[in-house]
């Protein structure tokens, strides 16, 4: 059983019911994402972008002052629009060695490789398809150089807050004394500002949510009627916690697979996705008891958005 369908099965057999966001990146997927990157609601990329085009150079002296040459592992690169401005500066005063993309979507890191081959012709890259941590570990066997791994776009809000600790003691465990991480974090604010980020009016975060049923019926055998579910986001602000699902709307009977079936009643929620909020002290604690150091925090103007570096110790 491959692990697409192993993971859908489990989660449709939960009570209640789940469905894991790392699918939502087929390739329809990645071009529903890019536009609601572009949608004025969705306000993290564009505090994100403002950092690196304006801080580029103050995020690379702090970076080099530790180390001189390393390699940079990005998680999850996307179309390294923001990332861009700091390899174009890393790879401009030769610090960078190898730039490891690592994605589970092949399509992205197929599209990135063109990309920055035209744009950073000079810039080894060598991309890597699969898990995160799992590909950290490729990318030292490829390199014994010390690292830089890039987390950006608050990809780390997807890892429910509970499971933080774990998931960053993990990282610390792949990589050695001395090497860094950069990772975006998005930060508490207004809880509407929030809310309508995951909730835009153009609808493409519906679109992408849905994206995932038909990725299922094309890939999965499933027959899902996508007309019969709608999107809903919640913003719980005394957690931080963002959360979208799917609503059916209607009592259905739905097969995926050999054949395995599914009852979804009138309005039963599907969880799709956390997108978690954080406080600066919160991702200070958070570094301290994974094995790292904070060293510098870098925002936006309005200072709703960080992105921190931390060392390893």
């Amino acid at each position: 059983m491959n692990q697409f369908l192993d993971d859908v099965l489990n989660g449709l057999r939960s009570s209640p019911k789940y469905l894991q966001s790392k699918y939502f990146y087929d390739k329809g997927g990645d071009k529903l994402f890019e536009k609601i990157m572009q949608c004025k609601e969705y306000y993290l990329t564009n505090c994100e972008l403002e950092i690196f085009s304006t801080q580029t150079p103050q995020l690379a002296d702090i970076i080099i002052d530790h180390h001189k040459n390393f390699d940079v592992v990005e998680l999850g690169p996307g179309n390294a629009v923001k990332s861009f401005y700091l390899l174009q500066e890393l790879a401009h005063k030769n610090a960078i060695a190898t730039y490891f993309p690592v994605d589970i979507s092949d399509n992205i890191i197929r599209l990135l490789q063109k990309k920055l081959s035209k744009q950073l012709p000079q810039l080894n890259i060598h991309g890597l398809h699969g898990e995160y941590l799992s590909m950290l570990t490729a990318a030292k066997e490829v390199s014994d150089k010390i690292k830089l791994v890039l987390f950006l776009g608050s990809n780390i809000g997807n890892i429910p807050k509970k499971n933080i600790h774990d998931f960053c003691k993990q990282l610390r465990s792949q990589l050695s004394t001395g090497d860094m991480v950069l990772i975006g974090i998005d930060l508490t604010k207004n809880p509407k500002q929030i809310r309508n980020a995951y909730d835009d009016s153009e609808g493409y975060t519906k679109k992408f949510n849905l994206n995932l049923l038909k990725r299922i019926n094309r890939e999965l055998n499933g027959n899902f009627k996508i007309n019969n579910f709608d999107h809903y986001a919640t913003y719980d602000p005394s957690t931080g916690a963002c959360r979208s699902f799917l609503v059916s709307l209607k009592y259905q009977v739905v097969t995926v697979g050999e054949n395995e079936t599914f009852y979804f009643q009138k309005n039963e929620s599907v969880f799709m996705e956390i997108s978690q909020k954080y406080s600066i002290e919160e991702t200070d604690e958070v570094a301290v008891n994974s094995g790292f150091a904070p060293i510098a925090h870098f925002f936006d103007k309005n200072k709703w958005f960080t992105d921190v570096i931390w060392k390893c110790v």
